[in-house]
């Protein structure tokens, strides 16, 4: 899972997202959703979250608990 498509996002998915003052550099955080914030079916650059510590990235890759 590449994180675009809203269907593939739950609440209580473990992510990795890269949150906005990391997007040049790459550099992922590792959480769990707790909110999803786009609510388009796709996004290009992923699937905005924001995770159970606060934190709010868009999604890079999942996968289940």
């Amino acid at each position: 899972m590449n994180g675009t498509k809203r269907a593939d996002i739950q609440m209580g998915l473990k992510v990795s997202i890269v949150l906005k003052e990391d997007q040049r550099s790459g550099k992922l955080t590792e959480g769990t959703v707790k909110d999803i914030l786009t609510k388009s079916a796709t996004h290009p650059h992923g699937i905005k979250v924001r995770l159970e510590s606060g934190l709010v990235g868009r999604v890079k890759a999942g996968t289940r608990q």
